[in-house]
């Protein structure tokens, strides 16, 4: 039973009201989304090398099935790849899509269990320029594929040339997964 705008009870639901409600819920959708995009780092898609970077990255500790990894100030699982070297990022192009760079426009920030000390920058070349956030010397990237923070779907692929890695506060690789 329904209750009519008139207060009488029918058994079907009148059709301008359904169709009003569905609206609203469209529009409240709307409004709840439209806020996010690449640039705010929104669940589901990494932020994209050429989004703008937040005023200062932050970079956390958290537990993980691997173990404690590195995480953005979202709780969203950042990587190593092995083929960078001396702290120069070799991750450009169709790489940078794929596993997009943790920029930031000023110094990174240490959030809980990270050490400060360790963290860092470098100029990226490529792809438009950008600072990238470097830990212990290993420039850090997001992965497309994972969707959800702590999502690890990266861990241990092999892709352009070498293996990416979540890293542990020892700045070192975590193996397995």
């Amino acid at each position: 039973m329904f209750a009519t705008a008139s207060g009488r009870v029918s058994g079907r639901p009148r059709l301008g009201w359904a169709a009003a409600g569905l609206a609203a819920l469209a529009l409240i959708a709307a409004a709840c989304t439209a806020g996010g995009s690449a640039s705010s780092g929104a669940y589901g898609a990494a932020p994209a090398s050429s989004a703008t970077p937040p005023a200062a990255a932050v970079v956390h500790l958290r537990g993980s099935r691997l173990g404690q990894m590195l995480v953005d100030g979202q709780g969203r699982s950042l990587y190593l790849f092995e083929a960078d070297q001396m702290g120069r990022s070799t991750c450009n192009a169709a790489c940078a899509s794929a596993w997009p760079p943790y920029l930031s426009n000023g110094g990174p920030k240490a959030g809980d269990g990270v050490a400060g000390g360790q963290l860092s920058t470098t100029v990226r070349a490529e792809d438009g320029g950008g600072t990238q956030v470097t830990y212990k010397g290993h420039p850090l990237y997001y992965y497309v594929g994972d969707s959800e923070p702590g999502d690890t779907a990266g861990q241990g692929l092999d892709q352009f040339g070498a293996r990416w890695y979540v890293v542990a506060a020892s700045g070192d690789k975590i193996v397995g997964g």
